[in-house]
């Protein structure tokens, strides 16, 4: 990011008001949103990613249509089991896809591990500023 819109990012530091970078952007047919993320990073790391899939309504419509018409949410989640389908969809946003909600498994190894000393002196009462010095 930092080599391709290296101008516009010293338009921003030279002071130019944001709007203006903006349209010069927009001139160049480039994202204007460019100057809202972080040059050192790469854009594609910075994009959101599009939710493609279909909103929640449209496959699980006699389920919320249930709850609208006032049948209990416990009701609603058995049905949701008999038919082999998540039973949490019901506490689901119905204008989202299924896979934007769900929640994505954190496969990276917890921090206490990896700072265990440094937790140890935090509980053993050493002051943050100390521990701080030794990381």
């Amino acid at each position: 990011l930092k080599e391709e819109y290296a101008k516009f990012f010293k338009m921003l530091k030279m002071g130019l008001p944001p709007g203006a970078v903006q349209n010069a952007l927009k001139k160049e047919g480039k994202d204007p949103e460019i100057i809202n993320m972080d040059p050192e990073k790469s854009y594609a790391s910075q994009v959101r990613k599009e939710d493609t899939d279909p909103p929640l309504k449209e496959e699980y419509a006699k389920f919320f249509k249930m709850l609208k018409m006032g049948i209990p949410p416990g009701a609603v989640q058995n049905a949701l089991k008999k038919e082999g389908k998540d039973p949490e969809i019901i506490n689901m946003d119905p204008e989202k896809s299924y896979a934007s909600q769900v929640r994505k498994e954190d496969t990276d190894p917890p921090l206490k591990e990896e700072y265990a000393k440094f937790f140890k002196m935090l509980k053993m009462g050493l002051p943050p500023g100390a521990v701080q010095n030794a990381l």
